[in-house]
């Protein structure tokens, strides 16, 4: 399940997307336009700014601007900065131990399957597909 974290960074994401020509975007703005708690916001934007998606800048003129343009992100990168592995079973994350089970498991390739499908839509969709 995507959590309001994940989306949330998506919304932030669209808003800097879509306010990119007028530079830096106070937070308090996005804030106001998203209806989200500037609170809960700035934890968000610490996290796409350590995961560089984002830059602040403090002071008068300050806020939060795409590190790139808007075409160049996918939701996925997005929703995994903000929510970890989309993976949905512990054995095909990235840097799981081999199950003992893997080779006789009759639904390993419906989980593998499933991962792909979702790892697919979610890294399809680019920033620009949701402005």
């Amino acid at each position: 399940m995507i959590s309001t974290k994940g989306r949330y960074a998506l919304r932030v994401m669209i808003d800097l997307a879509e306010h990119e020509p007028c530079g830096y975007v106070p937070l308090k703005e996005i804030a106001e336009r998203q209806e989200i708690s500037k609170k809960y916001l700035e934890i968000i934007v610490k996290d796409l700014v350590k995961g560089g998606l984002i830059r602040g800048s403090s002071g008068k003129g300050g806020g939060y601007s795409l590190c790139r343009g808007a075409g160049e992100y996918s939701v996925g990168e997005i929703l995994e900065l903000t929510e970890g592995p989309l993976t949905q079973v512990a054995c095909l994350a990235a840097g799981a131990e081999k199950c003992p089970r893997a080779g006789k498991c009759k639904t390993l390739p419906l989980w593998a399957e499933y991962d792909a499908m979702v790892h697919d839509f979610f890294y399809g969709k680019k920033l620009t597909d949701l402005v």
